[in-house]
Formats: structure tokens, C-alpha cells, sequence
């Protein structure tokens, strides 16, 4: 799957459809062999690692509450609009992307093919 804007080496890519995601049921996804998350929080779209940066866990199948996710695994929380760790035993922070949406589908900012992923800055 090719990029959809062009943005100097980033692009934004394709990664599902706005009903794929709903407040109670985040998405796991795969781009280019990457688990990214994708969250549904008052009406906003959320993407992050779906990895915790702790252990292998799926931060999809985890317990959210608000804004912030608990880790299925050792119970690490991280915050999903900004990727702040907010407990342990997370001390790394999540890879956070930039999300836009195009009629019913949502677009996460990636970079150009074998570049690896691209983070947005922390808030």
C-alpha cells in the first residue's frame, strides 16, 4: 500500500475504517510488520505501539479507562492521546502517530517504505 500525501520522507498511510474502531473495542493493527493501536476517546482517534514498552503485551487487549490504558500483562498504564508510561513497571513512554481521517477511513502518519515507523513528538 502506497503513501496518501506526501509530506518530505512521511506520509500518511491507510490504516482502517472509522467504524473498525469504538470506544469500547480498540483496534490492533499491522503496518509494514508494526502492531499499532488505535483508540476511540470522545469522539477523537487515537494511534500508538500496540506493544507496552515494559514486556510483549498487547496494549489492545488491555483495560481502558478515560484516556489511559492498563497493560494486560504486569498492569503498567500509559496515557493513549500522548504515550506517557504512567506507572510501573513502564518506564518508557509509547510511540505516539498523528492520525487523520478521510470520510470513513483513518490515515496514521508513516514514513516511506523501509524507513521504519515515525513518532510524533510527546506532548
Amino acid at each position: 500500500m502506497g503513501c496518501k500525501k506526501e509530506v518530505d520522507v512521511e506520509c500518511y498511510r491507510e490504516i482502517a475504517g472509522l467504524g473498525d474502531v469504538t470506544p469500547a473495542r480498540p483496534l490492533r493493527a499491522t503496518l509494514d510488520g508494526h502492531e499499532i493501536a488505535l483508540w476511540k476517546i470522545e469522539g477523537q482517534i487515537y494511534a500508538t505501539d500496540n506493544i507496552c514498552t515494559h514486556a510483549y503485551a498487547s496494549l489492545a487487549d488491555g483495560f481502558l479507562e478515560g484516556d489511559c490504558v492498563e497493560c494486560p500483562l504486569h498492569e503498567a498504564c500509559f496515557n493513549v492521546r500522548t504515550g506517557k508510561a504512567l506507572s510501573a513497571p513502564a518506564t518508557v513512554d509509547l510511540r505516539i502517530y498523528k492520525v487523520q481521517i478521510e470520510g470513513e477511513r483513518i490515515f496514521i502518519e508513516w514514513p516511506a517504505a523501509g524507513s521504519g515507523p515515525v513518532a510524533s513528538p510527546r506532548i
